[in-house]
């Protein structure tokens, strides 16, 4: 498993794949060309020009033009990429030759298209074919995934569930109990009851406008300042920003809740404190939370008993596949983790 890892983090597999096209190519055709080094020269063009167009095809037309739906710019762009990959390779086979009238358009026109043009279409457009196949079997994966896992989800969280009608209503029979005197009481229980609430009746769809969850998240926060004492300092810092797109429910609040139970509880003389920032810049959102600590090792995304961390790391693999960055650190006293979701494109 650790090879396999490796292989495929530093593609080791593609620089093998090449390496044996480019020995298969020259096993074939080495005794075309007058001598050795030609034939390695011919072979090395070769291989770079098809290994370039199929890169550059795979990874920058395919996913920012076709799989966006920009299908005429994407034809625009494949036909211009490949008509002057293979002039430039003529070129370039003429120069190694040192036959430049030999692979010039303006002389036998059709036979240069057919020798070059046309079999670049064909192998390059093969290896996009891979590419879109492996890409649409890697979402079929995921979709399996993200189904089990909210398959899953739905049924803890209904099992967690004890008559949920019930507990509602009691909430707000004993907000009622609560003498009007004692506003700092009936606001807890308030902002507990919404909290309930947006988790009952609000969160069933994938999606939720991002004003919802901050209200949430702030909900939550203002809970926690009431348990907090005079040496924590608690910060929720949202921008302007911060609207008019949504995010899947319930995905930042186990950032929220780690913070706060592994928050510094040593009076060194200097304030506890936890810090939220949230912000949207050039269609990214950025969610960072910052706590102080005691200096061990508390936090772990994948630390088995911590609140959802690690079902967290696991819902943004299958929500946000490469368009997301998680950093998790803990340096000097502190623990930081800051998120970046790319929510347009």
């Amino acid at each position: 498993m650790a090879k396999e890892s490796l292989l495929l983090k530093y593609k080791l597999h593609h620089l093998l794949f090449w390496l044996l096209l480019g020995a298969g190519w020259y096993y074939f055709r080495y005794q075309d060309f007058r001598t050795t080094s030609i034939a390695l020269r011919m072979i090395l063009a070769k291989v770079l020009d098809l290994a370039i167009l199929v890169y550059i095809t795979n990874y920058v037309l395919i996913p920012r033009l076709l799989y966006k739906k920009k299908y005429v710019l994407f034809g625009v762009a494949y036909v211009l990429l490949v008509v002057g990959f293979s002039i430039l390779k003529m070129y370039v086979e003429g120069q190694i030759m040192n036959r430049p009238d030999l692979f010039n358009l303006s002389t036998n026109l059709k036979v240069r298209v057919y020798d070059n043009i046309i079999p670049h279409f064909l192998l390059v457009s093969t290896g996009a074919a891979f590419k879109i196949m492996i890409d649409y079997s890697r979402a079929q994966r995921r979709l399996g995934e993200l189904a089990k896992e909210n398959a899953e989800t739905e049924l803890n969280f209904l099992k967690s569930q004890i008559n949920p009608h019930f507990l509602f209503n009691s909430l707000n029979s004993v907000y009622f109990l609560i003498d009007k005197t004692n506003p700092g009481a009936r606001n807890a229980l308030h902002k507990f009851s919404e909290m309930l609430r947006y988790q009952l009746y609000e969160c069933n769809g994938d999606k939720i406008p991002v004003e919802k969850e901050m209200n949430y998240l702030k909900d939550y926060i203002d809970l926690q300042k009431l348990r907090g004492d005079d040496n924590t300092i608690i910060e929720f810092n949202t921008s302007a920003e911060i609207k008019g797109f949504s995010i899947e429910p319930l995905l930042l609040i186990p950032f929220v809740e780690n913070s706060f139970k592994h928050i510094s509880h040593f009076n060194s003389g200097q304030p506890n404190r936890v810090t939220i920032d949230v912000n949207r810049v050039s269609g990214r959102f950025y969610f960072s939370t910052t706590n102080t600590t005691e200096g061990r090792q508390t936090h772990s995304l994948d630390k088995e008993g911590g609140i959802g961390l690690s079902n967290v790391k696991r819902r943004l693999e299958l929500l946000y596949p490469g368009k997301h960055e998680l950093t998790v650190k803990e340096t000097g006293g502190k623990f930081e983790v800051q998120l970046m979701i790319s929510i347009e494109g």
